[in-house]
């Protein structure tokens, strides 16, 4: 049975019970609306020799700007349990907006480097100042021994990696690989907002991606290969916001392939659908 914890007091309490027993514990961030992806990020957790698994579940505040959607964002806490029970999570640490921005709070983080990396930074400039945040409170609370992130929020991962770094936070900061349906479309929450004409149309995004990896890997030149690329997803209906091939570890512009490994990344809108998706080279 999985337990729940709303508060940060009870949830180091029981950490620390578990640490005393010798057991690791590892931590999985989520905003709930829980699917196969999360669950493989459970898994993931596990393999890190975690006995101990805890989900947080939060629609954090301070990562949507006022013209996002945080109040539609999908709540499914009663169907998330279930699915964190199946897969023998041991605790959900899902606290209140009080909880974790009480009266007085007034801190701020303010994230540099792959955070300004000219990608969702230039769509969303608030948002990861507020995901640097949350992260940061909830690897506080949990004060666990590893934490896992969907490769999926690439950038996402890669500022919360710079940060736990600088900060010198203690927790061991675990990317895990992309979980797609498959028709290669990646697993994400807002999913459920796609029609059943636009949820067809969506899978274009992957495989663009991986046909302009392997046009990359062929000698193609970078610039022209991702406008290729771009002018596919627009004439599948999309409306392109980015796509990019960046160095894998800083998020750097790539002339060239010399330049480091390379990671190719997309934000585009279906309909009122945003979807993001990544892929190696």
């Amino acid at each position: 049975m999985t337990q729940i914890f709303r508060t940060v007091a009870e949830l180091r309490a029981n950490g620390a019970r578990w640490r005393g027993q010798g057991e690791r514990i590892a931590l999985v961030p989520t905003m709930g609306a829980l699917h196969a992806g999360h669950l493989s990020l459970v898994q993931a957790a596990r393999e890190q020799r975690c006995a101990r698994v805890v989900v947080s579940i939060f629609v954090n505040p301070t990562q949507f700007a006022a013209n996002e959607d945080f109040g539609a964002y999908p709540r499914t806490f009663d169907a998330d349990l279930e699915k964190l029970a199946s897969v023998g999570v041991d605790a959900c640490f899902a606290p209140t907006p009080d909880e974790m921005y009480p009266s007085g709070f007034c801190t701020k983080i303010i994230p540099g480097g792959p955070a300004l990396a000219g990608l969702e930074d230039r769509f969303r400039p608030e948002h990861f100042a507020g995901v640097a945040q949350v992260v940061t409170k909830l690897l506080n609370a949990a004060q666990a021994d590893c934490a896992c992130f969907g490769e999926k929020d690439y950038q996402q991962l890669a500022v919360i990696r710079q940060m736990a770094g600088d900060l010198d936070i203690p927790t061991e900061i675990h990317g895990v690989p992309i979980l797609r349906e498959a028709d290669g479309l990646a697993l994400s929450s807002r999913n459920v907002y796609l029609s059943a004409d636009e949820r067809k149309r969506a899978a274009l995004l992957s495989q663009v991606l991986r046909d302009t990896a392997e046009r990359l890997r062929g000698g193609g030149e970078i610039a022209a290969v991702c406008a290729e690329a771009s002018r596919r997803i627009a004439e599948g209906g999309f409306a392109v916001d980015y796509f990019e091939a960046r160095h894998a570890a800083t998020l750097a512009p790539l002339a060239t392939l010399a330049e480091g490994p390379a990671r190719l990344l997309v934000a585009a809108r279906l309909g009122k659908t945003r979807l993001i998706d990544n892929c190696a080279v």
